[in-house]
């Protein structure tokens, strides 16, 4: 599978975060999507449910750092979709160094057009240069 489509199954699977209360249901909706996937290599499997559930343990410091930067539109006022595409792209910035800020920005900005409204892609890439630029 493509680095790309292991990202768009990552950012769905956390998008599915927003809808379910305990870790525990969180969890078992992960397995649930994972096994819809098959034939999934095995490593393609340990590295999205690794990566999710890292994002997932992480999300209060990427939601601080994300308010830090995103006055006037703080997390709890993001759409559920731009809030999870910052999520993973703020992630993959900070804790993935094989994956460079632009390539993270690019790749975010494309599942916002894919999955978010109209303002999305601007909305996404607008912050991420924010963050950017104060690293």
């Amino acid at each position: 599978m493509s680095r790309r489509e292991l990202r768009e199954h990552v950012f769905r699977m956390l998008f599915r975060r927003e809808f379910f209360g305990t870790e525990e249901e969180f969890r078992e909706q992960v397995g649930l999507y994972l096994e819809e996937l098959d034939p999934l290599e095995e490593k393609d499997r340990i590295y999205m449910r690794d990566k999710v559930e890292d994002i997932y343990r992480l999300v209060p410091e990427l939601d601080e750092k994300l308010n830090e930067v995103a006055r006037g539109w703080k997390t709890g006022r993001m759409s559920k979709v731009d809030l999870t595409i910052l999520r993973l792209a703020l992630y993959e910035m900070r804790h993935e160094d094989s994956v460079p800020e632009k390539v993270a920005i690019n790749e975010a900005v494309e599942i916002a057009r894919k999955y978010g409204g109209d303002d999305s892609p601007s909305f996404v890439n607008g912050i991420l240069a924010k963050l950017v630029a104060e690293s």
